[in-house]
C-alpha cells in the first residue's frame, strides 16, 4: 500500500510540474500577444504619420518654401530701411557737418546778461500749515 502512495504522490509532482508549465508558456504567450499588439499600434501611427507628412509636403513644396523665405527676407530688409530712416541715420558727412557746427558755436562769444551783485532777500517761513495736495497721477503714453 505504501509504494502505490509513493506511485500516485510521484504522479501528482509530475501532473503538477507539467501544469506550472503549461501556465508559464501561457503567461509567456499573453505577454508576447500584447506586446505584438503595441507594436501594431505604433506602426499603425508612423504609417499614419507618413501619410501627414507626405500630405504636407505635396501640400509645401520646396520651392514654395524658398519663395516664402525670400519674401520674409526682403519685407525684413525693407523694415529695416524704414527703420534706419525713422531713427535718421547720419552719414558720415552729416556728423562731420554736425560737429564743425557745434564748434563755431561754442566758439563765438556769447553775451550773457549781468549778473546782479545785490544779496537775495531771504525767505521767510510761512505761520500756516502747508495743505497737503493730491499728486497729479502719471499716465502712460500709448
Amino acid at each position: 500500500k505504501a509504494v502505490l502512495l509513493l506511485k500516485k504522490k510521484r504522479y501528482q509532482e509530475q501532473l503538477l510540474d507539467k501544469t506550472e508549465n503549461q501556465i508559464s508558456n501561457l503567461e509567456r504567450m499573453v505577454q508576447d500577444i500584447e506586446f505584438t499588439q503595441i507594436e501594431m499600434k505604433v506602426i499603425e501611427g508612423l504609417k499614419i504619420g507618413n501619410e501627414c507628412l507626405n500630405k504636407m509636403h505635396q501640400v509645401m513644396s520646396i520651392e514654395e518654401v524658398e519663395r516664402i523665405i525670400g519674401e520674409t527676407q526682403d519685407a525684413v530688409e525693407y523694415q529695416r530701411q524704414i527703420d534706419e530712416i525713422l531713427a535718421g541715420s547720419l552719414t558720415e558727412e552729416d556728423e562731420d557737418a554736425i560737429l564743425e557746427e557745434l564748434n563755431t558755436i561754442t566758439q563765438e562769444q556769447m553775451e550773457l546778461p549781468e549778473v546782479p551783485s545785490e544779496p537775495l532777500p531771504e525767505k521767510i517761513p510761512e505761520a500756516s500749515p502747508v495743505k497737503n495736495r493730491p499728486k497729479p497721477e502719471l499716465v502712460a503714453a500709448s
